[in-house]
């Protein structure tokens, strides 16, 4: 029986269950002024929310960020690159700066001075609901808070929609400078990508080439299963036709630190946001911006068991040859005929490596006893059982598909309207509904709309996403952030994922708390300290007292 001794503290071993959690950049478009600054747009977006928040729902808008424990140059091969070797896309322990230049190239030098009705620039905002929304390489960014199972992961992840969805709405009613247009994808259809990244918690006990070994080739064949679809091949595009993937097109190496250049199927940023001599964050980049909840939940689901197989030394021994070049023709091959050549000389489909994964994954939960439908750990049984109704449905029943995979379900409406109108997968008009389909506004975008026709079926509902768009999930670290910027709104100075600062009243010295454990301030754990407390003073002195003792 494989070892299971590096499961995740505070959680069973072998199965689904693992701190997780989403990053996503939004594509952003404003119609009205095309040549508008991207920066100052998105920015907008952050300071519309805040306000709405601030105003309409009678809540606190959220903390700014606290930077100090970041430490993006940190490679976990052992090493850090030197602050003035490394490419500033890199540096995102910095405070992003919009200058006035930037806010002039928005709407012009005639605005540069905002008006009272205008929002000034936010570049930053930490919610009550424990995520946080900034201003990332020119795209607004909504990163979840941290959740230890993959519905949970699907269910915050589309709250940031609904927090976008917010802002788009409040900044569509400004006729001057006319609708900002979020959409949940990765790619502008012109050489640009931007990504949909994924986090777990790892023990850094498990070696990182294990890490390498393991994962690699289940990233190369993951887009199968949990792939957003594209029109057109290449990076720019301009090859006709239809892919799996958004992204796949734009990794160029097996492994590396960088995230928006030469773009690794294994990323080595070390930034563990909590404990590091216990834990790593397995920083994931490879995977699209799911609309669809069940490719998304077979996205966080899939992968959270190849990690168990990889600390328990139960992963399939594989090795894919050339796997860049291998992700790329799996993602350009829809028929799924296309085979990756192993380093031992086999050739096999992607649905072949993909049902090697998961019989591994189905043994080892069986045996760490977490795979019963009851009285296993509640998620691990779903995940296993949709994971092989997809692939079934993937080699036999491509319309059954059609209703959860993404790319597929997309593929269908898009053969929709080549069979209308006659159109060559070059039409230009096929790739303004490529993008239509990931618009946030449920009345434009063609996922969202299947979605509540019951065409793309869901695992969360709207009354579920709305409570999850406020409030914190309330078996992680992120309770006690978001609930200590929901109760004490002036009194939070900034917050991180491992710290929420206070600015105790009559004091000019902050006090910081460490939030390192990631399954500590919980509800459980922290909730009577926030009824017992209605003031700043109190709730300090008890926590205080709580952390020394």
């Amino acid at each position: 029986m494989p070892s299971t001794e590096h499961g995740p503290e505070g959680l069973p071993a072998g199965g689904a269950l693992r701190v997780m959690g989403s990053e996503t950049e939004y594509g952003i478009h404003a119609p009205a002024t095309p040549g508008a600054n991207a920066t100052y747009l998105s920015s907008q977006v952050i300071a519309a929310y805040a306000k709405l928040t601030r105003e309409r729902l009678h809540a606190s808008p959220g903390a700014g960020w606290d930077y100090t424990d970041e430490t993006p140059l940190r490679d976990a091969r052992g090493w850090s690159v030197r602050r003035n070797q490394a490419h500033p896309d890199l540096l995102t322990d910095l405070e992003p700066v919009l200058t006035a230049e930037g806010v002039a190239l928005a709407h012009g030098p005639a605005e540069l001075e905002l008006d009272g009705d205008q929002e000034p620039a936010l570049m930053n905002l930490v919610l009550g609901n424990g995520a946080r929304l900034y201003v990332d390489h020119a795209h607004p960014e909504y990163s979840s808070p941290e959740v230890t199972n993959p519905l949970d992961a699907v269910l915050w992840d589309s709250a940031g929609d609904a927090v976008v969805l917010t802002a788009v709405r409040a900044l569509s009613s400004d006729s001057e400078r006319g609708p900002i247009n979020l959409y949940k994808n990765n790619t502008d259809g012109k050489g640009a990508s931007y990504g949909s990244h994924e986090n777990y918690l790892v023990p850094r006990a498990v070696p990182f080439t294990d890490l390498v070994r393991g994962l690699t080739p289940f990233f190369v064949t993951r887009q199968l299963v949990c792939g957003a679809g594209r029109v057109g091949l290449g990076q720019d595009g301009r090859t006709p036709g239809y892919q799996v993937s958004q992204r796949a097109d734009f990794f160029e190496a097996e492994v590396g630190l960088e995230t928006t250049m030469r773009r690794p199927i294994i990323n080595t940023r070390d930034e563990p946001h909590a404990v590091a001599d216990k834990y790593r964050r397995l920083h994931v980049i490879v995977g699209d911006a799911n609309c669809s909840h069940v490719a998304n939940y077979l996205k966080f689901g899939t992968t959270a068991l190849v990690l168990s197989l990889v600390e328990a030394g139960a992963a399939p021994e594989i090795e894919v040859h050339e796997p860049v070049g291998a992700m790329h023709r799996l993602s350009h091959d829809t028929a799924l005929r296309e085979t990756v050549r192993l380093l031992d000389g086999r050739r096999l489909t992607g649905l072949e490596v993909q049902w090697l994964y998961l019989e591994a994954a189905a043994k080892l939960a069986a045996d760490a006893g977490v795979a019963a439908e009851h009285g296993g750990d509640g998620h691990t049984a779903t995940v296993l059982r949709l994971w092989e109704r997809a692939l079934t449905d993937l080699e036999t029943d491509q319309d059954a598909a059609s209703g959860y995979i993404e790319w597929m379900a997309k593929q269908r409406v898009l053969e929709g309207y080549r069979a209308r109108d006659g159109l060559a997968w070059n039409d230009a008009r096929l790739g303004l509904i490529d993008i239509q389909w990931s618009d946030v506004r449920p009345e434009r975008g063609l996922a969202y709309r299947l979605i509540s026709k019951g065409s793309l079926e869901r695992l969360v509902d709207d009354r579920d996403i709305a409570r999850a768009a406020i409030d914190p999930p309330s078996d992680t670290r992120a309770w006690f952030r978001g609930k200590s910027i929901q109760r004490f709104p002036a009194n939070v100075a900034s917050a991180s994922w491992d710290s929420v600062v206070f600015s105790p009243p009559g004091s000019y010295r902050l006090q910081r708390v460490p939030t390192r454990e990631p399954l500590r301030g919980t509800r459980a754990l922290t909730e009577p300290l926030f009824e017992g407390h209605k003031d700043i003073q109190g709730f300090l002195d008890a926590l205080l007292g709580e952390h020394q003792t």
